[in-house]
């Protein structure tokens, strides 16, 4: 057969064997492109339009418009650029992807799942406050932690009925300002409220959580309601069956009040219904995914909420609604109900008031489910009382360092009136980013001095130096598959964002990343994984701003942070952008949170827990709350 080899591919085509041979077909012909026309082959293969339509007739995918081809360009060539800069580590054929294989289906691995006795959910380190008292009016409450919250209702000075009753009201009230809620689950919660008030009088207390009202992101499935991912075309899906996670907590005696937004499909902070607002500047959004989870807890409508990250999700809306959120080690939690968007990335955590709180709630939801194959079988045993003086801490040299000055671009030779306002417009909102980030890092270096004052020796780190955003690409395979008959049914339309970097666009793109890409990309994240936690080999804690490479590192490596408050911006804060993009969380403004990050050794989440409660002991930030007004 006298074939070249867009002929060769296109006879496997014709033969029915392009799976296999697909995901690298436009880079193969962009690559004969550039070797045909003698491009410098050290600059990414330029990619058109006629390729992706021959790649895709291949794939057996498609048609595209021209919209989105144009979308997709230039997304594919960074995507050349990943596959380059992983190719640079040379990776020895030791190394092997960042996945485990287990050869067993779910029912054969109930004997992994973990026992639910009382010993092992009991609440170590909780013990009932005797002197708490109720106030006179129970909206007082609002803002109290699970912790306050339990004592008064073990003591039954207050019911959960009246409490469920009091934040349901507040949900009510406030959604039409912050735009927080999908589905109320009201029936069901007045139902488990008077439950939990029977089972507390008759003596039957099952631990902190009985009988305390709570949100989940609506991304996890309950039984008669409907789960809707925040996504145009999926309002009105349902499930026959509860989360894991949902269950768990209904054995804890804790009260669903809520299923909260979250941005479509888990990305950003805009759903179906419009986009969920931060209660501290109802002007800009509360960031995403766990959009209305944040929101929720942070404007005193719920106790606490479950969200999710992948990305950020748990970590961006905690940063910008002030509330303390812990991202468990991935497999800490299992997944079982929750819609999957990364299965190796993919996390639930809890969104509360303080870190104690978050460590009740985790440990009513973690532990292996028997159908969760990630979920490991280990332990949860926190300690309150932890002398935090005697943990080795580190923190990230490079987040604290003074950022660097801002750099204009320097103008071309020639340049037209239209290029020269834009590059004017960049450099203005290039000035104001720097501006607020100087004013930031005051906050930062505040939070190493108070460590210092609780007589903690800090170690300074850095993070190993890998191609982190290269390994991306990992995530959007995954979501494009998870996602599949979406792009493939044309469904993709129904969402509500469609710009360059939604998930219509990144599903598409994805479709053309190839397999060996895909698996030299989990290599690197192997190395990434052993270099992140030979850190801990030093140190126990390490304490990071909330943004930059950190947040990318330790989502790829799936180690647990803890986010918490570090104080409010003063009146003197810069002023933030007039339009909240949703690219940036520290978008500033004055009276808006701030926040800062430590993360722990691989499920050495307990001793994190312990970490930040101590560390908010000490601040009180966690205690500061927006003034909503009506």
């Amino acid at each position: 057969m006298n074939l070249d080899r867009r002929g060769f591919l296109a006879a496997c085509s014709c033969a029915g064997i392009t799976s296999a041979l697909f995901p690298g077909a436009l880079y193969t012909l962009a690559v004969q492109a550039q070797e045909t026309t003698g491009t410098d082959q050290s600059k990414p293969p330029k990619i058109t339009s006629e390729m992706i339509d021959q790649a895709a007739i291949i794939a057996g995918i498609g048609p595209f418009t021209e919209d989105q081809k144009k979308m997709m360009i230039d997304g594919l060539v960074d995507q050349n650029g990943s596959y380059k800069a992983v190719r640079k580590l040379r990776m020895p054929n030791s190394v092997q992807p960042a996945y485990a294989f287990h050869p067993f289906p779910p029912a054969a691995a109930t004997a992994r799942e973990e026992t639910s006795s009382e010993q092992t959910r009991a609440a170590h380190g909780w013990k009932a406050n005797p002197d708490s008292k109720a106030p006179s009016q129970l909206d007082e409450l609002a803002f109290a932690s699970v912790s306050e919250l339990a004592s008064l209702l073990h003591s039954r000075k207050i019911t959960s009925l009246a409490l469920t009753q009091m934040y349901i009201a507040r949900l009510k009230r406030y959604d039409s300002k912050l735009h927080f809620v999908i589905t109320l689950t009201e029936d069901r919660a007045l139902a488990q409220a008077k439950a939990a008030d029977a089972e507390i009088a008759s003596g039957k207390y099952r631990g902190p959580l009985h009988g305390i009202p709570w949100g989940a992101k609506d991304l996890l499935a309950v039984k008669g309601y409907p789960t809707t991912w925040g996504a145009g075309g999926f309002e009105h899906q349902s499930f026959d069956e509860d989360a894991t996670v949902v269950k768990r907590l209904d054995q804890a005696g804790a009260v669903l009040i809520a299923k909260f937004t979250l941005g479509a499909l888990a990305m950003g902070d805009k759903w179906f219904g419009g986009r969920t607002r931060n209660p501290w500047n109802p002007q800009q959004g509360s960031s995403g995914s766990s959009a209305g989870s944040a929101s929720a807890v942070a404007a005193g409508c719920v106790a606490f909420a479950i969200g999710s990250e992948t990305l950020g999700s748990i970590s961006s809306p905690c940063t910008r609604c002030g509330t303390t959120g812990l991202r468990p080690s991935f497999g800490l939690v299992p997944r079982t109900g929750a819609m999957a968007l990364s299965w190796t990335m993919d996390k639930l955590g809890p969104i509360t008031r303080s870190a104690e709180d978050c460590a009740l709630v985790l440990n009513a939801i973690y532990g292996p489910d028997g159908h969760d194959l990630s979920a490991q079988p280990v332990q949860f045993h926190w300690n309150p009382n932890l002398d935090v003086r005697s943990l080795r801490v580190g923190y990230l040299k490079h987040d604290f360092d003074e950022p660097e000055p801002f750099k204009p671009e320097t103008p071309p030779a020639s340049e037209t009136v239209e290029d020269k306002k834009g590059r004017e417009k960049r450099e203005a909102e290039g000035k104001a980013a720097h501006a607020r980030r100087l004013y930031d890092h005051r906050y930062e270096l505040a939070a190493l001095d108070k460590l210092r004052s609780m007589s903690i020796n800090l170690i300074p780190l850095e993070l190993p130096k890998l191609p982190y955003g290269a390994m991306v690409p990992l995530l959007t395979a995954e979501a494009a598959a998870a996602f599949d008959d979406l792009t493939l049914s044309g469904r993709d339309r129904l969402l509500t964002e469609q710009g360059v970097g939604d998930w219509p666009n990144a599903f598409r793109t994805a479709r053309f990343h190839p397999a060996v890409e895909y698996i030299q990309a989990n290599r690197a994240r192997t190395l990434a994984i052993q270099q992140v936690s030979a850190l801990f080999e030093k140190v126990d804690i390490i304490v990071a701003s909330s943004g930059g490479m950190q947040l990318l590192a330790t989502n790829l490596t799936g180690h647990p942070a803890a986010i918490v408050p570090n104080g409010l911006r003063g009146k003197d804060a810069p002023h933030p952008p007039k339009v909240d993009d949703g690219d940036e969380d520290d978008i500033g403004g004055p009276g808006t949170p701030v926040s800062i990050t430590f993360f722990a050794a691989l499920y050495d989440d307990a001793r994190l827990a312990a970490f930040a409660h101590a560390y908010q002991q000490a601040t009180e930030f966690n205690k500061l709350h927006p003034e909503l007004g009506d």
